[in-house]
């Protein structure tokens, strides 16, 4: 059998290449209805290479999906015949009348075909009987520049589906995103029941104007009914269907909006204090967290703020963290800003209001998010003056935002040529004698130091008796990494996940003494204060929480 097989395929190899003598075109269906697939089918009788024929012409008016080609030798009484079919499926981009142009193979071309689509879809015909059909629609078809709307596209199936993919909706000048997964279900179309598919996209236009969104096509492999009746071994069928497009109308940005423009279904602003400022002590630090919530937006698309701070306040301000997720099919953006306050003097402190303009997308009108004003009443406390008046920032903070501006005086060193001369030579003999040091010392073997990189209570501990705040920050910052599993790199950013005001209260002025003298802290209530987090977190066998993305 073995042999028999050998043969024949040394027989096929054998045969001459036929010469091209015929090529033809056909569609499976004429006329075809609106958003129907439709298949073309090129046959040429002899074997030629699957890229003989160019179907590029096809895309002006058909989505055209990849040809599918194969062939085929036959041998009949000795006499043999060869032939190359290529099968490309195209969806009509409207209704109206279409001309399949003639191509052109070896000096033969097939016939134009002129094929009529009807303007009614497959889904409103009664007398057909779809397996498969798409549906497509958007929220808002008059957005705004930047507007995130969002477009739906359901697949309904009632046979077996084996397989398949769907493409994305594309829209000029717009950016496509995928929102949540996939959600399946069934539906009552015409009587019959269908299984469903539906899929979400936020569409976010980036210039003003009319533009058409060209629908997802979907593409897979149904069970063909007719051959499953008869065979156990059913074949399958490739599927192609494509939803309606939509025209959707942009609208530019108002020209009289105040501010930077930012359009949302919904936007707030909170804040919080820690520790509480119902008592602002001179020179005590305390942490401004302010958090802007939008609905519908981006996380790119969220402003920066302008919170005004007074004169007598020393800030430091962190970078602000944006970040985004899905609630309950929607978009939900959030940006939190951190400052650092320490006032200087004592007295009265007005905030003034925060206010942050944003269009509704929902009434079309525009409204204001606002934080109201705040007078703070600042105590003063001995030796707080001077302590304030060394503060400095340390490595891992920010610039201040506000430092007074004090006059720069002349120094009486005046730089010149025998100066530059002078730390020249200097460098030159301190560089030699390094290297003489080096060449007369004796070698010796070279040691490892292992980083210690674990949590150890006992080190935070000795930290804190010992009044070293740079080592109890490391300490604190392996306790985050390790233990609530966070990658902070700041005090600042660890007080985020702790519950107990007493604790965050001596992050805190762990904090202040780092911006400036840190031999003079003392760290036994943070020790007391830790160990009482530390109890009631074994206790409760849960780390802390983030606060909820959108405030309810």
């Amino acid at each position: 059998m073995v042999k028999g097989v050998l043969l024949a395929a040394v027989l096929l190899l054998s045969l001459p290449l036929q010469a091209l003598t015929q090529l033809s075109a056909s569609v499976d269906k004429n006329p075809a209805l609106r958003g129907e697939a439709v298949t073309l089918e090129v046959t040429a009788n002899a074997r030629v290479a699957a890229d003989a024929i160019n179907f590029r012409v096809l895309e002006q008016d058909f989505t055209v999906m990849v040809p599918s080609v194969s062939t085929s030798t036959q041998i009949i009484n000795g006499q043999s015949s060869q032939s190359t079919i290529w099968r490309i499926v195209l969806l009509p981009k409207k209704a109206g009348n279409y001309t399949i142009p003639a191509f052109t193979l070896q000096g033969l071309s097939t016939k134009p075909i002129s094929l009529e689509v009807l303007n009614e879809t497959a889904q409103t015909n009664n007398n057909s009987n779809t397996e498969l059909f798409l549906q497509a629609n958007i929220e808002q078809q008059q957005l705004y520049v930047q507007q995130l709307s969002y477009y739906q596209v359901t697949i309904y199936f009632n046979g077996d589906l084996q397989r398949g993919s769907l493409s994305e909706p594309q829209m000029d000048g717009a950016s496509v995103m995928q929102v949540g997964q996939d959600a399946e279900g069934t539906e009552l179309v015409n009587g019959i029941r269908y299984r469903t598919i539906t899929r979400r996209y936020a569409i976010t236009p980036q210039r003003s104007g009319s533009f058409t969104i060209t629908p997802p096509t979907f593409s897979g492999e149904m069970i063909d009914r007719d051959s499953a009746r008869y065979n156990y071994f059913a074949r399958t069928k490739t599927v192609v269907q494509q939803a309606e497009p939509i025209d959707v109308v942009v609208n530019a940005i108002p020209a009289n909006f105040p501010g930077n423009w930012l359009v949302a279904g919904l936007v707030t602003l909170t804040e919080e204090w820690s520790p509480d400022i119902t008592e602002l002590k001179q020179g005590e630090p305390v942490t401004r967290i302010i958090t802007l919530s939008a609905v519908d937006v981006a996380e790119n698309q969220l402003p920066d703020l302008k919170q005004g701070f007074p004169e007598g306040l020393r800030l430091y301000q962190e970078q602000p963290q944006a970040k985004s997720a899905e609630r309950n099919g929607r978009l939900v953006a959030q940006k939190i800003y951190t400052t650092a306050v320490i006032a200087n003097t004592a007295g009265k402190l007005e905030l003034p209001e925060v206010s942050l303009a944003w269009w509704n997308s929902q009434t079309n009108k525009l409204e204001h998010a606002r934080l109201p004003a705040r007078t703070l009443s600042v105590t003063a406390v001995a030796g707080a003056a001077e302590q304030t008046s060394t503060i400095s920032p340390a490595l891992n903070i920010a610039t201040p935002l506000t430092a007074p501006a004090g006059s720069s005086e002349a120094s009486p060193w005046q730089w010149n040529y025998t100066s530059s001369v002078l730390l020249a030579v200097w460098l030159f003999t301190l560089l030699g004698s390094y290297v003489l040091w080096r060449l007369k010392a004796p070698a010796k073997p070279a040691t490892q130091t292992h980083s210690r990189v674990r949590f150890n209570s006992s080190e935070l501990k000795r930290a804190c008796k010992q009044g070293d705040a740079t080592a109890a920050k490391a300490e604190l910052l392996r306790f985050a990494h390790q233990q609530l599993d966070k990658r902070c790199q700041s005090l600042t950013e660890i007080s985020a996940y702790i519950q107990s005001a007493e604790l965050k209260n001596q992050l805190i002025k762990l904090n202040a003494a780092l911006y400036g003298n840190s031999n003079a802290w003392q760290g036994e209530h943070l020790w007391q204060a830790w160990q009482q987090y530390d109890a009631g977190r074994k206790q409760a066998g849960t780390s802390d929480k983030l606060q909820p993305l959108y405030p309810q």
